[in-house]
């Protein structure tokens, strides 16, 4: 069970290493509350989306991701839920004057359980995620390796475990870098704007997305 050759390993590292470098709503999320209120949040942030996206695997294994792949109205559901909560979050959740970097990092924390919610949902709500772990995954589906639900969840899984290498270093340099960034008014405003205006456009973006 789960034997796999060493070109099939090679393969799927490779994607999942560049499925978690891809910019999308969950790297931004987590990079928008690192700056926001440091490495801590960051980090409970990507709790967050790793959860969320556990959620996708188990959805994955389950067949539930066909549902939303084949459905329109569950697909225009799940997006729709996910373009709103994107916009709420660039609206309100890194809402300021434009001076998050400079200001107390202590007033701007969210508590820990929210911000592991709102991460969590970010994740949850993007159908595409889902449709992509449906037409990823089966492709290392091997005969005779196993269940086809277990090795779909092994590999889903796999992608989480390729995260956590990933994201925690990007986490440490962004809190490193905006701690540098803080002692200089300017850029702290126009990096706040972009992250704010990122997380709208990724709002909109997903809202416009067609199954």
């Amino acid at each position: 069970m789960f034997e796999y050759s060493f070109v099939h390993w090679a393969a799927f590292l490779s994607a999942a290493i560049l499925l978690n470098l891809a910019p999308g709503p969950d790297m931004v999320f987590i990079v928008g509350h690192t700056v926001r209120s440091g490495k801590r949040a960051g980090f409970v942030a990507m709790g967050g989306i790793w959860t969320g996206a556990f959620g996708h695997v188990l959805f994955a294994a389950a067949g539930f991701s066909a549902i939303v792949a084949t459905s329109a109205l569950a697909f225009s559901i799940v997006k729709w839920g996910g373009a709103a909560y994107l916009l709420w979050l660039g609206i309100t959740a890194l809402r300021s004057s434009g001076s998050t970097l400079n200001a107390d990092r202590t007033a701007l924390q969210a508590p820990s359980l929210e911000v592991f919610r709102q991460g969590f949902w970010v994740a949850l709500l993007n159908p595409k995620v889902a449709v992509f772990f449906l037409a990823f995954l089966p492709q290392f589906v091997v005969p005779g390796a196993g269940p086809s639900w277990a090795q779909l969840f092994l590999h889903g899984l796999l992608i989480i475990v390729v995260a956590g290498l990933i994201e925690p270093p990007l986490i440490l340099a962004g809190g490193y870098l905006t701690d540098r960034l803080r002692k200089n008014p300017g850029i702290g405003r126009w990096l706040d704007q972009i992250l704010r205006s990122v997380l709208i456009a990724l709002g909109l973006r997903l809202a416009l997305e067609r199954q």
